[in-house]
């Protein structure tokens, strides 16, 4: 019995095991970016706080509110670009090219998280904290995905505003305003994205260039893209420092702020010196660590170093 299975097992193809819908569904929300910006939430409600508890409800409401935001604008970017992602050697695999989803099921799903964050936000924090997040996935749908992607070598430095919109979320479900301290978090990681996702886009030129979108390297090319990396670099290096001088957060922020500027300037001048793909992943890793540790410091001198 043993031997006749075994040989019947040889003669038979492999069973390819199913692809799991769950899965799929959760690589639409692209969920390392939603705990990223969920991360950024928490830390401008940690600073608002000024020291105070926040309430349970605000804090957990908040948070779920914000990833079914983040989740439901990622899932509608998957569905508009589902044309160029089946073009880009990086995305070809994603759930709707590849053909595991249907782009109206996909729709749906977008619509249906975007209305549970809405609903979320403006019944169990406040009105404007529902209104930001709306704001902030429209930003990132219609603004960024729809009308500047593909149509400019501005999409970043305007589509930007987008990736920054959880701080103002963060902020507004603690003190149901918005301040000059939350637009200053608001710039930081306004002027984050150019470096982080031009030094991406250099790892990745020739996706864009056969997908036609007109990111920095394929519009102005390498070195103009690396030159621009630098000077954006200088530009929030200087505006992470501003938190000290406006009484937001203590020395410690501060220090932190400077060691991990002095890590930014040197891999960015790194990769304006040596160009190659390796400076290029090198620099993307590295802003990807600097805006968690950035924030990361902040929540520790919002919570324990502050007087």
């Amino acid at each position: 019995m043993t031997t006749s299975v075994a040989t019947r097992h040889l003669h038979e193809p492999e069973a390819v095991p199913p692809s799991s819908p769950l899965k799929d569904y959760l690589q639409l929300t692209k969920p390392r970016i939603s705990i990223l910006l969920i991360f950024t939430t928490v830390t401008a409600m940690v600073i608002a706080a000024r020291g105070q508890g926040i309430p349970l409800l605000t804090l957990c409401a908040t948070i779920l509110g914000g990833v079914c935001a983040s989740a439901g604008a990622s899932v509608l970017n998957c569905y508009i670009d589902r044309d160029m992602d089946a073009s880009m050697s990086r995305t070809l695999n994603r759930p709707i090219p590849a053909g595991r989803i249907k782009p109206q099921n996909a729709l749906i799903f977008g619509f249906a998280l975007l209305a549970w964050s809405a609903f979320l936000l403006y019944w169990l924090v406040n009105p404007l904290t529902a209104l930001l997040a709306m704001v902030g996935a429209i930003y990132y749908v219609v603004v960024y995905t729809m009308l500047l992607k593909r149509n400019t070598v501005l999409n970043i430095l305007i589509g930007g505003g987008a990736g920054a919109m959880p701080v103002l979320v963060g902020w507004a479900a603690v003190t149901n305003s918005i301040s000059l301290e939350a637009a200053l978090l608001f710039a930081i990681i306004f002027y984050w994205t150019p470096p982080h996702s031009w030094a991406l886009a250099l790892l990745v030129n020739a996706d864009y260039t056969r997908a036609n979108v007109p990111m920095m390297p394929v519009a102005r090319g390498e070195e103009a893209t690396r030159v621009q990396i630098v000077l954006y670099s200088v530009q929030l290096l200087v505006l992470t420092l501003l938190p000290l001088p406006f009484r937001m957060l203590g020395m410690f922020y501060f220090l932190c702020a400077l060691l991990l500027g002095a890590g930014l300037m040197y891999q960015a001048l790194h990769l304006l010196q040596d160009g190659s793909k390796i400076a290029a992943r090198q620099c993307y890793k590295y802003t990807t660590m600097y805006l968690a540790l950035l924030f990361l410091a902040m929540i520790a001198d919002g919570l324990f170093f502050r007087r």
